[in-house]
């Protein structure tokens, strides 16, 4: 189906109906990979994450195919027409700043259109990228990232952590290939917002990228993660193709707090030039206006310690003072499916009608309005326990419910226009059928419950290779049923695009590093007296903060605006330092505090000029003996 492009409107007509969804894959995000040891059963954000994804997508073209469930053809004609209409060779539109080469489908009948990217964001040369991450004075922490990504293995090898003392041992790690992971994550993401703006693709797509992002602050990686993906997207939205508001519905367990202190930024800047425009300086055109809102576990990471200013932020609602729109709601408790949408689920739907309030009052609909969702399945029913201890999960459905309901709100506001990017799941059984769940939702096909019964689950699970080094799903032993059969090849198809997805992990010499991952019981970790440890977290809205002229303006180039007060505070970016006596991150340009720093220099350390927001940082030590890892997406 080809999806024309209308002319601008006082009032949006809905998209087309049914739109087919692309679901984008890179295959470089596997280059991601955890290293310090061969042991990573303990590692939740590992890059076989994404064989689940895949598989669950699999699941969904197999139940939504045409070709399939007809009556009239053979199972053999059915599954070759399937993989035909899904998996065909073409080429994808090319993202300002990076290189694309996809292979995807062209053919009209697929439920939903796989598309293999190529597509690569240089971070040193997108605008978006620097808008989000850079600094007046150049690329400090794509710089700092960039070195450590490379220095990553010889440190290892030398018996030393990658990750510089400061931030989370157990929530982050680097191997040579993160940064290819992560600027093919990018690119494959503005490559998706492309093909969605131009109309040359469906409205909707579905971005299955990691590592994920919406801890990631502006310059404060955290919770396994460096660079913040969704923020980045509005950012390539807004500037490449004017789009003027962006909604941002987190749906992950935890808070994004990286993605909130991002959009409390963005929105600060716009507001002041809304002000001096109104106060007599020349007009220029606005800025970038976003609406964060968030549904999570208010005692899991990264609250769970119960550290005020994060337990404010993640609980902020505000919409409209300061130009900020901003909406936090708690999960909560249900008892069976029924009571969920009965009595549960309404109250979510929340954060969608706040959305329409925020497009009401900056204009109504309008071509200049993208919906992303940052879509985390950790909240899933089927996570593992240990991730979602708190019991505030949802139904598998609610990622069908949701999306629908996200869907039915770009058609009315944003031309249909929706991008969907991977944030948490660890679980195989939380990814596989969320993704199903939201894939077929975003296809616009009717809820089907069965699809994702535990007993189907179960047996799709079984498909999954049990070897890291196996190239091909193992086989079930009896015969399985036609739908079944159809998903493995499907998925048997969909490797065969990602060639990093098949072949085994290169080798690293490995010295046992002296790194303790952390646990998940933050609640018992608490820092001996006079020393200062490891998460670092981004700050998110400035509740208790006094807002300053620097901090509205010190942005990237992007913003054209510079400091116009001083202020003092401690640099630990200075290079060949490692980290300071402190324990400061080399990453972060935030000092190290219990709570929150406001601009204030730590005791023994000359201050220097801030260049950041007042960070919220909190530190938590690992328990002795512990391993896995404690942040997540």
């Amino acid at each position: 189906m080809e999806i024309k492009q209308e002319e601008p409107e006082p009032s949006i007509k809905p998209a087309l109906s049914p739109p087919k969804p692309f679901v984008y894959l890179q295959d470089a995000c596997w280059k991601h990979r955890y290293i310090r040891s061969k042991h990573t059963s303990l590692v939740p954000e590992r890059p076989e994450r994404l064989r689940a994804v895949i598989l669950g997508l699999s699941a969904a073209i197999a139940r939504l195919d045409p070709g399939f469930t007809s009556s009239q053809v053979s199972e053999a004609d059915a599954l070759a027409a399937t993989l035909e209409r899904t998996l065909n060779i073409g080429q994808g539109p090319e993202s300002a700043g990076s290189s694309s080469r996809s292979s995807s489908s062209s053919l009209p009948t697929s439920p939903i259109c796989v598309k293999s990217s190529n597509a690569v964001a240089d971070f040193f040369n997108n605008a978006a990228v620097k808008f989000v991450h850079g600094d007046v004075d150049g690329d400090v922490y794509l710089e700092k990232l960039r070195a450590l990504v490379h220095g990553s293995a010889a440190k290892i090898a030398n018996g030393e952590s990658e990750i510089p003392e400061g931030l989370s041992q157990g929530d982050l790690y680097l191997s040579p290939g993160s940064l290819d992971a992560m600027q093919g994550a990018i690119g494959t993401l503005n490559e998706a917002i492309d093909g969605v703006v131009a109309g040359t693709a469906s409205p909707r797509a579905f971005v299955a990228i990691r590592p994920p992002g919406h801890h990631c602050g502006e310059d404060t990686p955290s919770g396994f993660c460096f660079i913040n993906n969704v923020a980045v997207g509005a950012a390539h939205a807004h500037l490449k193709h004017k789009i003027k508001r962006a909604i941002i519905f987190d749906i992950d367990l935890h808070h994004g707090n990286g993605t909130q202190s991002i959009a409390w930024q963005i929105n600060e800047e716009t507001f002041r030039k809304k002000l001096e425009q109104e106060a007599g300086a020349p007009p220029e055109d606005p800025g970038l206006q976003v609406f964060y809102g968030s549904i999570h576990d208010i005692l899991s990471y990264p609250c769970e310690e119960g550290k005020p200013d994060l337990v404010q932020a993640a609980s902020t609602s505000i919409h409209g003072p300061h130009g900020q729109y901003i909406e936090n709601i708690h999960l909560e408790r249900y008892e069976s499916n029924e009571q969920f949408f009965a009595e549960v689920y309404p109250k979510y739907l929340r954060l969608i009608s706040r959305a329409e309030t925020f497009l009401g009052e900056t204009g109504g609909a309008d071509d200049d309005v993208m919906v992303f969702i940052s879509c985390g399945m950790d909240a899933c029913e089927h996570e593992h326990d240990y991730m979602s201890r708190h019991g505030r999960k949802v139904p598998v459905s609610f990622y069908h419910r949701f999306t629908r309901d996200a869907c039915a709100f770009a058609d009315k506001f944003a031309r249909g226009r929706l991008i969907s990017v991977l944030e948490g799941g660890y679980s195989d059984r939380a990814l596989i059928s969320s993704t199903m769940a939201h894939t077929v939702a975003m296809a616009q096909a009717s809820e089907d419950e069965s699809w994702w019964s535990l007993d189907n689950l179960t047996q799709l699970e079984k498909l999954l290779p049990k070897k890291r080094k196996s190239p091909r799903p193992s086989a079930p032993t009896t015969s399985p049923s036609p739908w079944l059969s159809t998903t493995s090849a499907i998925y048997t198809s969909i490797e065969a695009l990602s060639p990093n997805m098949i072949a085994p992990p290169p080798s690293t010499p490995r010295i046992p590093t002296p790194v303790l991952p952390s646990s998940r019981t933050l609640r018992e970790r608490k820092p001996k007296s006079g020393v200062t440890s490891a998460e670092s977290t981004p700050s998110s809205s400035p509740l208790r903060v006094p807002r300053s002229t620097t901090n509205a303006t010190k942005k990237s180039p992007i913003r054209k605006t510079a400091p116009t007060v001083t202020e003092k505070k401690i640099n630990i970016l200075d290079d060949g330092t490692g980290s300071d006596s402190s324990g400061s991150s080399e990453l972060s340009s935030s000092p190290p505090s219990p709570v929150l720093q406001v601009q204030k220099p730590l005791p023994q350390e000359p201050a220097k000029e801030v260049k950041k927001l007042p960070r919220v940082i909190l530190h938590v030590r690992p328990p002795p003996g512990m391993q896995g890892a404690s942040g997540a997406s």
